[in-house]
């Protein structure tokens, strides 16, 4: 058995899970693993982030509490030892909730229309003070990745347009946003919600992946919901949760609409930025093939007349991934 392997059949008999069966769950785009466990009848699930791989376990029960204090489903902790990176968690079932509506499309209004509920009654909520700012100049150094990773990996060359993605983000972003912040999950996406159908109210959607959770914007995670770098959103319903979410929250229709083309387009340029890091430095390129839909949802935000300045730029100094640059982007695969 390695150290690592030891440490954590420690951590298991110290909570009482001594024995367990256990089975690998499917990872994601972190450094950490998930194993379910199964005891005396008994679920649960591991989570596996060993130290300085750039995960935070404290900070993920930190967020779960909270959201779990205001009612919202977060996995209840059944044990953790944040200095070995490990958490026993409450197991949320398998009702994924891209799986759900991948194989009945007829549930898609319901239940999106639950997570915008979601979303609108968590931001009626102050974001706690452990939240950081995802404001204007933090927006700005997420969009630099792409730069860093994106144009080398298609071998393409920094110009002054691209150079300025960066700054014209911020800048729309001073300009348009209204200066409420709310606490927001991040990757608020249909792979990190599960249907709980036997709960009620917003209860009904569990929550994953929230350890870094920001206080942003409220169009963030809307975006982040609707504009899913994973699987193709129907316009119609893009556009009905839209606007049910500003009926529900009194909000004028053209200034969010405006925000949230931003935040769709900042986004977007990041995911491109953290698609080319995943293959090239992690050796992850299987993410590379989610990239036209994300450029297909960049320039749908960029369409927006709010939007001409930073549209020119982006026409101007970045270049689409097109087959052949995902091909090279492969073949750069760490």
């Amino acid at each position: 058995m390695t150290d690592r392997g030891s440490v954590i059949e420690g951590f298991l008999a110290s909570a009482g899970w001594a024995g367990a069966a256990r089975a690998v769950l499917a990872g994601d785009a972190s450094s950490r693993r998930y194993e379910r466990l199964a005891l005396d009848g008994r679920r649960a699930v591991l989570m596996d982030a060993p130290p300085g791989r750039g995960e935070d376990t404290a900070r993920f029960a930190q967020v779960g509490r909270w959201l779990r204090a205001h009612g919202y489903s977060a996995p209840e902790l059944f044990a953790e030892d944040h200095a070995q990176g490990l958490l026993l968690l409450e197991d949320l079932g398998d009702a994924v909730v891209a799986r759900l509506v991948a194989a009945d499309p007829w549930r898609e209004a319901e239940i999106y229309a639950a997570a915008t509920d979601f979303l609108a009654d968590l931001h009626r909520h102050p974001p706690p003070g452990f939240a950081p700012p995802l404001g204007g100049p933090a927006l700005a150094d997420l969009t630099a990745i792409l730069l860093q990773w994106y144009l080398p990996g298609i071998g393409a060359p920094r110009t002054p347009a691209s150079e300025a993605l960066p700054a014209r983000v911020a800048a729309l972003y001073g300009s348009l946003a209204d200066g409420e912040f709310v606490l927001s999950l991040r990757d608020f996406h249909s792979e990190n919600l599960i249907w709980l159908p036997e709960r009620t109210g917003h209860a009904r959607l569990g929550l994953l992946d929230f350890q870094d959770a920001v206080a942003a914007h409220p169009a963030y995670d809307l975006v982040s919901l609707l504009q899913d770098a994973r699987r193709d959103v129907p316009p119609a319903v893009e556009q009905a949760m839209i606007a049910r979410y500003i009926l529900s929250r009194g909000l004028d229709h053209d200034r969010f609409a405006a925000i949230y083309a931003l935040l769709g387009a900042q986004r977007a340029l990041r995911i491109v930025g953290v698609f080319a890091r995943l293959a090239r430095r992690d050796g992850k390129p299987h993410y590379l093939s989610l990239l036209p839909r994300v450029w297909t949802a960049l320039e749908r935000n960029l369409a927006h007349p709010a939007l001409a300045g930073l549209a020119s730029a982006v026409h101007e100094g970045l270049p689409a991934p097109t087959p052949g640059r995902i091909a090279q982007l492969t073949e750069r695969a760490g």
